[in-house]
């Protein structure tokens, strides 16, 4: 019931959103009379702010057009390579000639972004950067909500299966990075083929800010999962997408909840955003006013995550622990991360990261015993949050660095 209220809701607002933007632009645009009386700056980025509070925010293009690669402008183009029902394998290809692409000698990376809660596009400017000495390819989940119930369940072990798929798709000359939720199944997927001694296994896997040991520096997120009990996730955050969407009757954890929880987490922070929005508008500062409007057109979109995808992943990951208590079977196979001896680890995490606690990554060394210490490398980013280290300046100048060294050494 709660997400059809939702849609009624946003059914609603839609003409009454559409009416505030076009009274901001009224207001703003120099052509219209309206625009030169008194107070107008002000009425029109009140309008404006009305409009983006309220408005319904769409997936975003990744839009990476060009990268510069060895100091010249290339162009680049997106091409689907797998598509699966709950994710699409994109590969931003080199415009270049099969020779160019092969005298570039750059390694394939696949860059595995989080299924919680925003588009992989978030990870654009990871993706950007990586592409300059990378070919990079990324999993692109789909919202659950257009995936038709035809298409059967979709469980963290599907997940790791399809992890799977795309590395045996792309190995073994494979370079696995992992953001945020998808280390803990990556981790998995990899520590399943290690056992099954498969040939395509990938040569480093580099996992960033996820909750491998979530007992370790236990952060908000974390401590909202233990702290509930299983059935109170069951019964509280999940609903049957209305019968407008594709994937109608399907359980989901919608994405306004999980937008809800995101904002929850710091309503300060986002409160003083808008504020700031606002006086940039009036003030006419333009360029802080555009750069909010580019973070809040890709934070404000979220999607739906199946409903057996996202009660595994709190049941396994953050109330069980199954990972590092050394219990959990994918498939009744037991996951041994102690089976990898020829995978090099590279763990990030951010020094004021408050998702993914302190330690929670570098979990991820003392599981993979047997993995070489000459083939083990940890970082931790002096001063970045959470998105910090896969996204901005520190990400670009210190972390993204870091990596493609690593991916060198161990390539």
């Amino acid at each position: 019931m709660l997400y059809q209220l939702h849609e009624m809701q946003r059914t609603f607002l839609t003409p009454l959103m559409q009416w505030a933007d076009a009274s901001s632009k009224l207001f703003s645009n120099p052509v219209s009379p309206l625009a030169h009386t008194p107070f107008s700056q002000r009425i029109a980025a009140g309008y404006e702010l009305m409009y983006r509070l309220g408005k319904e925010y769409e997936k975003p293009a990744f839009g990476i057009d060009s990268v510069t690669v060895n100091g010249k402008d290339t162009r680049i183009v997106e091409h689907v390579v797998i598509n699966k029902p709950f994710c699409r394998l994109i590969h931003f290809k080199k415009d270049l000639s099969d020779k160019d692409i092969r005298a570039l000698k750059q390694p394939t990376v696949l860059l595995v972004a989080p299924l919680s809660g925003h588009h992989s596009t978030l990870l654009r400017d990871t993706v950007s950067a990586l592409l300059q000495e990378q070919d990079v390819y990324i999993t692109d989940w789909t919202d659950a909500r257009m995936v038709p119930l035809s298409a059967g369940p979709f469980h963290l072990d599907d997940y790791i299966f399809y992890v799977q798929d795309f590395i045996r798709h792309l190995g073994p000359d494979l370079h696995v990075i992992s953001v945020c939720q998808p280390t803990v199944p990556v981790l998995a997927a990899i520590s399943l083929m290690a056992t099954a001694k498969d040939p395509k296994l990938p040569k480093t896997m580099t996992m960033m800010g996820g909750p491998i040991d979530p007992r370790k520096s236990p952060t908000a997120v974390n401590n909202l999962a233990t702290e509930k009990k299983f059935s109170w996730f069951e019964n509280t955050v999940i609903y049957p997408v209305p019968p407008n969407y594709p994937g109608f009757g399907r359980k989901v954890y919608p994405g306004f909840l999980q937008h809800a929880g995101f904002i929850a987490m710091n309503p300060g922070r986002h409160a003083q955003s808008h504020r700031e929005f606002y006086m940039h508008l009036v003030k006419g500062d333009d360029e802080p006013a555009d750069s909010h409007r580019k973070f809040y057109d890709e934070y404000n979109a979220v999607l739906d995550m199946p409903a057996e995808y996202y009660l595994d992943t709190i049941k396994t990951v953050f109330q069980e622990f199954s990972l590092p208590q050394g219990t959990w079977k994918v498939g009744g196979q037991l996951v041994r991360p102690q089976d990898i001896t020829n995978v090099a680890l590279f763990t990030v995490e951010g020094e004021l990261d408050d998702i993914s606690g302190a330690g929670q990554t570098q979990a991820a060394h003392d599981l993979c015993s047997n993995i070489p210490a000459d083939m083990q490398q940890d970082f931790v980013a002096p001063g970045a949050g959470h998105y910090g280290i896969f996204s901005g300046r520190r990400w670009r100048e210190v972390v993204c660095p870091k990596i493609s060294e690593f991916i060198r050494k161990h390539g």
